[in-house]
């Protein structure tokens, strides 16, 4: 991160440099809207990560260009466009493998009591930067000439790694109040920390967040959730309060164990199994059987929410001890429910759902007691999940007793292999019973329905408990089944 004075011609230097590879890109735009009759500049993001030495993945700007304006430069130039949000000044492009964004100069501002921002048109430059969310990102390089404009000290704050607000805080989180939750993004995805006037709006104005839709504050936490360093905003989100109209259940887990306060509270232990699972999460791309290339979502809720049942479970127990009897299942409860209200994807909750449903599988297997069936079970029940599950199992540890955290680590070493050496032996990936729905049916006689339905069951517990019958075994035991209890239904 530069340290050097603001001004210094060096880090302009330094962004420029970083920005050659687009640099013919920007003078063209720049030309084609300048020789139309407007204005345009490349702002936010873009100048911002240039100055960090990242390439973002788009490329915005602003434009006095109305959006049937910016259409008209764009046409016969642009390899296509589209409306991205015409009602809000924005027109997408892609030029090569470039993707654009042009919005017209404005300002959002949410009205009292409405979910969606009002949209105001401004008439220059500095009119729009005062009005976006922190200073980091009221940067421009104006177009065609690269002129660098900061009218509000952004690179000074970006060298001190801080988030500060154009306006004052209370009115830029006024205008937006979803603001208040990319300040913990981007202390997590940039290693900014929000300035001591900021963090105090947050804290005031937190409840402000109701009127957000739920889908924007879920994207806002997927960004932070698959950023370098959740831990550090999801901090920022609970000391502020912003955590209690987002992740209720996360605030709750700041509980202490005992009354002597003799052990940490919940809440840090599952930020720390978060930082586990992130470190255990494979290189980007990576393949294979099991294998959790990072950033993984699923992975990092479950790690998150994993305990999130403790506080509605814990009993203190007679002698002093502390008890949270079938939290696993009340948090895959809770967390089905939190996951719905945010609106994530059916698969997402299904898939969270269950691995925290299945965190605490493992400890019942001890010093290895399990037998075949139950490594089984433990196979099919995570079924496409298991690579997360190994994950997030091993995260879950974080005592300080060394001999402890070895030998839990040893046990689940073992347990792996058995189940790599089952895999290999009995296709566990794809287990089905030994007689398919129609053997079935021709065995007993019967059509396809509860009966059959209640047969396949039947054997498929018995080829999870004792592994391939063959055929004929599978025939002797489907009606030995059917003549005691299948046939009655029971």
């Amino acid at each position: 991160m530069p340290s050097t004075d603001p001004t210094d011609g060096a880090l302009l230097l330094r962004a420029l440099r970083h920005l050659t590879p687009t640099a013919g890109l920007l003078t063209e735009i720049g030309e084609r809207f300048v020789g139309s009759g407007h204005t345009v500049a490349l702002v936010g993001g873009p100048v911002r990560d240039a100055f960090l030495g990242r390439t973002s993945p788009d490329l915005d700007f602003t434009t006095s260009a109305s959006p049937d304006e910016i259409e008209q430069v764009l046409t016969g130039w642009a390899d296509t466009t589209w409306d991205v949000g015409r009602a809000f000044g924005t027109i997408g492009a892609r030029k090569g493998e470039h993707q654009l964004e042009f919005t017209t100069y404005r300002a959002d501002a949410y009205q009292a009591g409405s979910r969606k921002p009002a949209v105001a048109f401004g008439e220059s430059l500095e009119e729009d930067l005062v009005r976006r969310d922190f200073t980091v990102n009221a940067m421009a390089l104006r177009l065609p000439e690269l002129t660098f404009v900061d009218p509000h000290d952004g690179l000074a704050d970006l060298a001190a790694q801080v988030l500060r607000t154009p306006q004052s805080p209370e009115v830029s989180f006024s205008d937006d109040p979803l603001r208040m939750m990319r300040a913990a993004r981007f202390t997590g995805q940039l290693g900014l920390r929000p300035a001591p006037e900021v963090l105090t709006s947050m804290q005031e104005m937190a409840a402000r967040l109701e009127i957000v839709s739920a889908e924007r504050v879920r994207d806002e936490l997927v960004k932070l959730m698959l950023s370098v360093d959740p831990r550090a905003g999801l901090e920022v989100l609970v000391a502020t309060g912003l955590a209690e109209q987002v992740l209720p259940e996360l605030p709750a887990l700041q509980l202490e164990v005992d009354e002597h306060h003799r052990h940490k509270d919940v809440f840090e232990h599952s930020l720390t199994v978060l930082q586990q699972a992130i470190d255990l999460e494979d290189v980007p791309g990576a393949e294979g059987e099991d294998v959790v290339p990072g950033p993984d979502l699923v992975l990092r809720l479950a790690a998150l929410l994993h305990d999130i049942g403790k506080p509605p479970t814990r009993r203190f127990e007679p002698g002093g001890g502390v008890s949270f009897h079938h939290h696993e299942v009340v948090g895959a409860k809770m967390t089905r429910t939190r996951l719905r209200a945010l609106r994530f994807d059916k698969e997402t909750i299904r898939s969270v759902t269950r691995l925290v449903e299945l965190h605490l599988r493992f400890h019942g297997y001890g010093s290895g007691e399990w037998t075949d069936s139950a490594v089984r079970r433990y196979i099919t029940d995570a079924g496409p999940l298991l690579g997360r599950l190994h994950k997030l199992t091993r995260s879950d540890c974080t005592t300080r007793n060394r001999r402890k955290a070895a030998r839990l680590a040893a046990s689940y070493d073992h347990l792996e292999q058995r189940i790599d050496r089952l895999r290999s032996e009995e296709e566990l990936n794809a287990v089905r019973p030994d007689l398919d729905g129609h053997q079935i049916g021709q065995v007993l006689g019967i059509e396809p329905g509860p009966a059959l339905g209640r047969a396949y069951k039947h054997l498929l517990a018995v080829r999870l408990d004792q592994g391939p019958l063959g055929e004929e075994a599978a025939r002797a035991e489907l009606l030995r089944w059917w003549t005691q209890e299948g046939s009655t239904g029971g």
